[in-house]
């Protein structure tokens, strides 16, 4: 059987300088961990400690942090230019980077065809005026659209990024904004759950009572439904939830809301949870002494939940006195016998 490759990106932060705009959720130097300039030497060190340890993998190397096409177009050959050295050196595939929708255009994506650009990630954030607005976006959803059009035509990777529970938006508002992203039918997606982060006019809004964050389980909640409309349309959801940085795992950085340092697995696991309820109400399955459930081992933590919840949970609803998981590898997702 052929194996597929690891897929490795390898970070590299570009001071938050790229974006005029202050989008109220946004403290760059927080989320990324950048506060200055950088250096060649300091960023070709983050890219050879990668490089050390990504063994037979594909790699690429990202641009993040800022909205990369909104630095001057010298700044930006600079940083292309370090990154294609090691496209020469055939040791990295590809770039990749993210930018604003509305820093898209052809000129820029000349540009940065020229350069090993393959994959670029919008952050869109929301897909409803409202929210954009009271995020202070500083673009509409046609800007979203428009640039997503443009990349896609012109033969790169298109990556969407988006937000939940920023002000104004709701569970339904946060399915719909993913129902239209389904159309604009980006290669991937990142899913963020809106943190306040200290020194932005989110936590302003949040100290004078003004915003209330997500709590993780609804956050949780709405993620996994999300999660399950992406992978029903074959979109790959790379990211749910910041990564933790030294920067926003560190005491008083994040404000308010749900960070948690395993949100994907708090999300997959739900989705688990949310598809065996729904085979146990399509199969009737109630009031049972035992019910067995065959599942991959990569499957197994997510099935079984933190702490045992989701047997628990099942267990309690459906009046089960004991449910066993074991691991069957040549089964598709799980299987349930009773």
């Amino acid at each position: 059987m052929l194996k597929i490759k690891r897929h490795i990106v390898i970070p590299v932060f570009v001071p938050h300088k790229g974006c005029p705009f202050d989008c109220i959720y946004c403290n760059q130097k927080t989320i990324s961990g950048q506060s200055g300039e950088t250096s060649e030497a300091e960023i070709r060190k983050t890219i050879e400690e990668h490089l050390n340890t990504v063994g037979d993998a594909f790699v690429e190397i990202g641009f993040y942090g800022g909205s990369f096409t909104g630095i001057s177009q010298e700044e930006q050959k600079w940083y292309l230019e370090i990154g294609c050295s090691y496209i020469k050196a055939g040791r990295v595939k590809q770039l990749r980077l993210s930018t604003r929708p509305d820093y898209i255009n052809t000129g820029i994506l000349d540009f940065l065809s020229a350069y090993q650009v393959r994959t670029i990630e919008l952050g869109a954030q929301s897909l409803d005026e409202q929210v954009l607005n009271n995020s202070n976006r500083g673009h509409n959803i046609d800007a979203v659209v428009q640039a997503s059009r443009l990349i896609k035509d012109r033969g790169f990777s298109l990556g969407i990024q988006t937000m939940l529970g920023l002000p104004g938006d709701t569970r339904q508002k946060a399915l719909e904004t993913a129902e239209k992203v389904v159309k604009i039918a980006p290669e991937i997606v990142r899913i963020y759950p809106t943190l306040v982060i200290r020194d932005t006019f989110l936590e302003k809004l949040y100290l004078a009572g003004k915003y209330t964050p997500l709590g993780l389980e609804e956050a949780v909640d709405i993620s996994a439904e999300l999660l399950e409309m992406y992978e029903q349309n074959n979109i790959n959801v790379v990211r749910i939830g910041l990564q933790p940085t030294e920067s926003i795992s560190r005491e008083g950085e994040v404000i308010a809301g749900p960070f948690h340092p395993a949100f994907r697995q708090l999300v997959q696991s739900r989705l688990m949870r949310n598809r065996l309820e729904q085979f146990f109400r399509e199969k009737n399955l109630s009031d049972l002494k035992e019910v067995v459930i065959q599942c991959k081992s990569k499957n197994i933590s997510n099935i079984i939940g933190q702490k045992r919840e989701n047997l628990q949970k099942l267990m309690t609803d459906f009046n089960i006195s004991s449910i066993k998981v074991i691991v069957n590898d040549n089964i598709n997702e799980f299987n349930v016998k009773y």
